[in-house]
């Protein structure tokens, strides 16, 4: 079994890859543990099963989601963009995140297969995944501006 500090440094270590190389922002853990998504946000899950199954889940509020698509479609106008757009976006950041965990877990969990992401909008969104999970929640800021929440949430496959 891995230990839960391997798991934090595998997830943080993924989603910082992920913006630095694709979508081209500052990643950073937050300096305040307690800090909030203040007004509507946006999350993005992707779970996943096999060896290990769970949920990941990438939660921002609405202004740094809308900044991560403009990153990531190269526009610079939140005019050029649509809800859809952001949905799509997020999506995707989480299918790059959870890409990234699996590769870096492979040598352990070489049976894991991913879902479609999905994304939902609203106030207060969490991630559950139920009893007996084990949970990585990373309190992070993009850009030194967006407060933003990783979630991890897994359990090894029982036999």
């Amino acid at each position: 079994m891995i230990e839960q500090i391997c798991f934090n440094d595998v997830f943080t270590d993924s989603a910082k890859e992920i913006f630095e190389t694709m979508i081209f922002m500052d990643l950073m853990q937050a300096d305040d543990p307690n800090q909030q998504i203040e007004g509507d946000a946006v999350l993005g899950s992707i779970t996943f099963k096999g060896d290990l199954e769970g949920c990941l889940a990438f939660c921002c509020g609405k202004d740094c989601a809308q900044t991560i698509t403009m990153n990531m479609l190269g526009i610079d106008s939140v005019d050029e963009i649509s809800d859809e757009d952001t949905c799509d976006a997020i999506g995707e950041v989480c299918n790059m995140i959870m890409g990234c965990v699996k590769r870096r877990l492979h040598d352990t969990y070489s049976n894991i297969e991913l879902s479609i992401p999905l994304v939902v909008n609203g106030r207060q969104l969490k991630n559950t995944l139920g009893e007996g999970a084990q949970e990585v929640m990373e309190k992070v800021i993009i850009e030194d501006e967006y407060p933003t929440e990783l979630s991890l949430l897994y359990r090894e496959k029982s036999n």
